[in-house]
This record gives C-alpha cells, structure tokens and sequence, in this order.
C-alpha cells in the first residue's frame, strides 16, 4: 500500500533514520505493520532492525509484535536475560540484538502497527528515550493513516468509475435485447439476469459481451 505513495514512503524510510539519528541509544530502527493477521516491516533503518523484526515473524512472537498487539510500550533491556516471547531473544541475540524499544502506532481500526528501535549492547534504552520513541511513532502513525486515507479516496473514485461504465454497459445491452427480442426494457433486464444467474457471472459481464458481440457483427456486415 505505501509504496502507491511516493511522498508517504519517503517521509517513512527519512523518518526511521531521523529516529536513530535523535535517540541516543537507538542503532536501527524498524517500522512493522500488520497484514493478514502478521507483522511485515515496510521500511528499516539498519540491518540490525532488518534481523530483529525478522526473527519476530518467523516466530510470530516478540516485543514490536506485543506492542503493535497490545498498544503498550514494550522495552527490552538484555535479551540475555529476558525469558518473554520463547525462543526470540535467543535468536534475536543471535542477529546481534541485544536490547530493544518498541512503540505501538495509533492506526484506529484501519490497522496495528510499532516503531522499534534496536541496539547491539545491553541497557542501551534509558526511560529518557521514551518521549522522543513517542514521538517518531506519532509521526510514523500520521504518516501511515494519510496513505491509508488516500487508498480508500482512490478506491471509492475506482469503484465510483466502474460503477458507472459498468450501468452503461448494463444500459447498452438492455437496449439491444429490447430491439432484437422487442420485449420492454424490464424484461430485457430480466433476460439478462436469468443468463447471469444460469452462467454464474456478474451482469455486467453478460452486458459487455454482449455488447462486443452486437459491435463485432457490426464490424464483420461492413
């Protein structure tokens, strides 16, 4: 979905650097969204978030995940010594995280998501990094609901569009069957939904080959 919106994508991809640029102990940073009931990373600061977000989908567990699911800020002092989420900090400390922040998204109900933050050493995170963690997921938060708003503008036009040809369409074929069968544009409309109902496809469909037929005959008698 971000990558339809050049503006938002970039304004993400510049966002997660900024937030390790401005949070001391923050080394990589990472920007996870819900799809299909799951955690995909859709922009990345770092390699290290690269390998921490992705040990947590493997295992569909872990702190950016508990925090995107709860809507509760999750912190990670030492994955050493953290016995939460299974067999994640093990393999977290594997791809060389050893402590993280995680930051839930304010996305409503259009979806879920969180703002992690990673380092490669222990304590990194102190609770003065909290407000600033706040922060860059509020902005991450406005950022991802816009591109979800301009999704559903252009859908509806989408829809709105197809909506109309597909009525002229429906119109056109009407008014063949009511020249050729010489019925009332009722039962033109009927014949046409008794053939939909009998092949199982859309009207619309049945009115646009019917429609290339009638034009195809015409081309073909010229």
């Amino acid at each position: 979905m971000l990558e339809r919106f050049d503006d938002v994508s970039g304004f993400l991809d510049s966002l997660v650097r900024w937030a390790v640029e401005q949070i001391p102990g923050a080394e990589a940073c990472g920007l996870t969204l819900e799809r299909a009931g799951r955690g995909t990373t859709v922009t990345y600061s770092g390699e290290l978030a690269a390998r921490g977000d992705e040990r947590q989908y493997d295992l569909d567990d872990g702190p950016c995940l508990e925090a995107m699911r709860t809507g509760r800020v999750v912190a990670v002092q030492d994955m050493t010594q953290d016995g939460r989420w299974g067999g994640y900090p093990e393999r977290a400390v594997e791809a060389g995280v050893r402590s993280s922040l995680s930051f839930p998204l304010a996305l409503g109900e259009l979806s879920r998501g969180a703002l992690n933050l990673y380092a490669g050493r222990p304590q990194a995170f102190t609770d003065a990094d909290e407000a600033p963690g706040r922060f860059w997921a509020g902005q991450a938060s406005g950022a991802v609901t816009v591109a979800w708003r301009m999704a559903e503008r252009e859908r509806m036009v989408d829809d709105l569009t197809q909506g109309m040809v597909s009525r002229q369409e429906i119109g056109q074929a009407i008014g063949l069957l009511m020249a050729q069968r010489r019925c009332t544009a009722d039962e033109a409309f009927e014949l046409l939904k008794g053939a939909s109902q009998r092949s199982n496809e859309k009207l619309r469909d049945i009115a646009r080959r019917l429609v290339a037929g009638h034009e195809e005959a015409v081309r073909s008698a010229r």
